[in-house]
């Protein structure tokens, strides 16, 4: 074969039979692919895909945004979240200071620890007639409302359920905290609601999403109306964040990749083959703690010593960096036998080991 100026001679009317061959067809695209010569080395920059995931400096975010413990603070100023999850069948899920769940699963969420603060607001269909859902929902509406001044970020799904009245209210709670600019993480049946109901969280810049492989194949197939293609992964979830309107989307996998509709991070540090029920609850708390304090640091600060200045895009790395660091510290301990108990028992020495207490 006769290269000039890394072009291919293959095309020339006397090779042209040759051409059609398979053999110079292959011999044509490796010569393309070694970028030989100026106009082969632009077809491979072409080539290349628009996003790539760049792992991010997950530690030095995670330091960079944690505030130090100060003996002239006091409580709530690292943070006021609340949890708008736990119903009859699940009462695991909601672990985090406030949260609004039904009746039912208040004392079983309350007895979990003495720290939390829980409202029994929320009703399932089962206990009310359908003559008094319009009421009942105004009124659960309007004590949550009560509240959600004073929430740095609320946090949606853990243990919610899919009852049709529950998520009615619900959806009306994200509403009222979209209006209020209060930063939502959504999770869970959080997940399902959304998905079926994308105007919820459409182009707001303050709602992160933290889906698991199965929601994330019904976000793609809802928004994209394709499939997951895994072989562009940073590029379709950078089209999916940009088709639901800039939010923020952390896709949990082997790493996590992480998006807010301009970039593409990845965390991949740490880690453990060991997949707990109720890891993703504990990934949806810290990114709602940590996205509340980079939005703190940067109003306090107006700036921060790092090239990402988006706290969705901050707090769910640091959060991803976090859960991961405490599920591998938690598998070392249990191996095979690890459970989500065990992960947060390891989140306090985890945060200890990156950012330690001065």
């Amino acid at each position: 074969m006769i290269i000039k100026h890394g072009v291919s001679l293959l095309h020339s009317p006397n090779n042209r039979m040759l051409a059609s061959t398979a053999v110079f067809r292959r011999q044509e695209f490796l010569i393309r692919c070694l970028a030989v010569g100026g106009h082969s080395q632009e077809l491979n920059r072409k080539s290349k895909p628009e996003a790539m995931a760049l792992d991010a400096d997950a530690e030095n975010i995670l330091r960079a945004i944690t505030p130090t413990l100060d003996l002239a603070k006091h409580k709530g100023q690292a943070g006021k979240i609340a949890v708008i999850g736990g119903c009859r069948e699940y009462t695991g899920g909601a672990d985090l200071s406030h949260v609004f769940c039904t009746k039912d699963a208040a004392p079983v969420i309350k007895s979990y620890s003495p720290e939390l603060i829980v409202h029994p607001l929320l009703e399932e269909s089962y206990s009310v007639r359908e003559e008094d859902k319009k009421a009942i929902s105004e009124k659960v509406l309007a004590e949550v409302v009560k509240w959600m001044e004073r929430f740095d970020c609320l946090v949606v799904g853990p243990g919610l359920g899919r009852d049709p009245f529950l998520l009615d209210c619900v959806s009306e709670i994200m509403k009222h905290a979209r209006q209020s600019n209060v930063p939502i993480v959504i999770d869970g049946d959080g997940l399902f609601l959304v998905t079926s109901s994308l105007d919820l969280v459409s182009g707001y810049p303050l709602a992160v999403l933290t889906p698991n492989v199965n929601e994330y194949k019904h976000l793609v197939q809802k928004v994209l109306n394709c499939e997951v293609c895994d072989q562009d992964a940073a590029e379709q979830l950078l089209s999916l964040a940009k088709g639901i309107g800039g939010v923020t989307i952390l896709r949990k996998g082997k790493s996590d990749l992480i998006s807010d509709g301009e970039t593409v991070k990845s965390v991949s540090i740490y880690g453990s083959p060991r997949r707990c029920g109720g890891q993703g609850d504990i990934l949806s708390g810290s990114v709602a703690v940590f996205l509340s304090w980079a939005r703190q640091r940067i109003i306090a600060e107006g700036d921060l010593i790092i090239s990402l200045k988006n706290p969705m895009m901050l707090g769910s790395i640091a959060g991803s960096a976090l859960m991961r660091k405490a599920a591998s510290v938690a598998f070392k301990n249990k191996k095979r036998s690890t459970l989500t108990t065990d992960i947060i028992e390891c989140l306090g020495r985890s945060l200890e080991d990156i950012c330690p207490v001065k």
